[in-house]
């Protein structure tokens, strides 16, 4: 069967041509160095291609080709979780269907032909099937495989703290025991963070030192796209602004950025000193700020209950947002209590964003529930309906750690020029502590940037309005 089938690009041209699709630059630079690797007996390698480019698609395509010229090869894709390996071998299983060249491998029987685990027509008797789905925390050991393709294997939440990063190399050297002798282990990612498992062979803590690699960024080194139909210069810029540069360097140009080189520059912030415009018109309500219409807005509030002026800060984030994916941070409170006041502090400060909600006319209070203040939203409600302010409640738990949440909350709103804020807030310790923070730096003062995070996470994303399309003048009046 290995003589009479097609090169690798061949096999993709064929089912390119069957799903109606061209094969543009980028696949086809993969599909060569793919199909030359192999030839050459290569059998540790590492693609790197920036997010979009449809990297997983032609690794689904090298799966069934290499089934088409070996029907017994047994191959394991390992992701971060099941899912997204799942999803790998059911495109794979779809190859196999709708191919032309792979009706051979359709068995007579669909014994084994599910989503997750497929078995092809084969010779061989062999315990594993010809393709099997596992996610990083399944247990693969038993499993023998000539072919393992580790697809996505790190992701955001798997790689933010060493204690992670150690966990994913320990898992992910069990492929060793897995992978059969002369078979081949494939990577395929991009970096999510400085010390990736994708960092270049000269980095003193490289994992996969000794593969063989593509790289392929998006842009070259003269900033021209490598996919210029797909990603135009406006939409890489667009794409730019709202993952942020951070985000942006790693998925987009492969290039592991340390956290601790972002810098928060207050002076990306755009200042205002108006205060919104509350109307009723035709039976509706209306909110604007600076001559624009709010879709949405609330606060965010991370408590604490020190006394005042002493450890962490009680900070409450009010923000608005506008149907450009502008947001307004509009209100920054430190609350505090009196420690001679015969009311308990949680009271005290409950009635303080209570009035902040009916000054500002909030329509929800989110509040972190992690660490002291689980019995918050509860207490909250009360002084809320006590006030008659109708204003939700909603609890809120973060998983993501705290350094993490603030980068992925202000790098794209600071990049776009997206986050405008009062006059006020500027007169608030916010704007130093912004300056100051490292992600680095575990004592640094971040209080009021994680509950302004938690406002900007929160917060959905709209797409701009566009104006219609214009429609020419018709003869009939209308």
């Amino acid at each position: 069967m290995q003589e009479e089938t097609p090169d690798f690009l061949e096999f993709v041209w064929v089912w390119n041509h069957l799903q109606g699709q061209a094969t543009p630059a980028p696949h086809r630079r993969i599909g060569r160095w793919l199909q030359l690797r192999w030839d050459a007996g290569d059998r540790r390698l590492l693609l790197m291609a920036f997010r979009g480019c449809g990297k997983s698609t032609l690794v689904g395509l090298f799966c069934a080709w290499r089934l088409l010229r070996a029907p017994d090869t047994r191959i394991l894709v390992l992701a971060a979780d099941q899912s997204l390996a799942v999803k790998m071998v059911a495109q794979v299983r779809r190859i196999l269907e709708r191919h032309p060249l792979c009706r051979p491998l359709l068995p007579e029987t669909p014994e084994n032909w599910a989503m997750d685990r497929f078995t092809v027509a084969r010779e061989a008797v062999l315990r594993d099937p010809s393709m099997l789905a596992q996610g990083l925390s399944g247990n693969i050991t038993g499993a023998r495989a000539d072919l393992i393709i580790c697809d996505d294997v790190e992701v955001a939440g798997n790689c933010d703290t060493p204690a992670k990063r150690e966990e994913l190399r320990a898992r992910l050297a069990e492929c060793e025991f897995i992978l059969v002798p002369g078979g081949t282990l494939m990577f395929v990612g991009t970096p999510h963070c400085a010390e990736t498992i994708y960092a270049p062979p000269a980095a003193e803590d490289a994992f996969l030192r000794g593969y063989r690699r593509l790289v392929l960024p998006l842009l070259d080194a003269g900033g021209e796209s490598a996919w210029p139909d797909r990603f135009t210069p406006a939409g890489i810029e667009a794409l730019r602004s709202r993952v942020g540069p951070l985000a942006f360097a790693r998925q987009m140009l492969l290039q592991p950025v340390a956290a601790a080189a972002l810098r928060l520059d207050p002076a990306l912030i755009i200042r205002y000193a108006e205060e919104p415009d509350y109307r009723e018109a035709g039976g509706r309500a209306q909110l604007s700020l600076l001559g624009r219409r709010l879709l949405s807005g609330g606060a965010f509030w991370d408590p604490a209950y020190g006394r005042p002026g002493v450890g962490d800060g009680s900070v409450l984030a009010a923000v608005y947002g506008d149907g450009e994916s502008n947001s307004y941070l509009h209100r920054l409170a430190w609350l505090t209590h009196d420690p001679d006041n015969p009311m308990d502090p949680a009271t005290q400060q409950c009635r303080a964003v209570a009035a902040i909600a009916r000054d500002l006319l909030l329509p929800v209070v989110r509040v972190e529930t992690n660490g002291l203040g689980r019995f918050l939203p509860a207490l909250l409600r009360r002084e809320l309906a006590r006030a008659s302010v109708p204003c939700a409640v909603v609890e809120h738990s973060s998983r993501r750690a705290k350094a993490e949440r603030i980068l992925a909350a202000f790098d794209p709103a600071l990049a776009g020029r997206r986050l405008h804020a009062h006059e006020g807030v500027f007169r608030t310790p916010f704007a130093a502590e912004m300056a100051a923070w490292r992600p680095d730096a575990a004592a640094a003062r971040d209080d009021a940037l994680d509950a302004v995070a938690g406002c900007l996470l929160n917060e959905p994303l709209r797409l701009p309005h566009l104006p219609p399309a214009a429609r020419a003048v018709s003869w009939r009046g209308a």
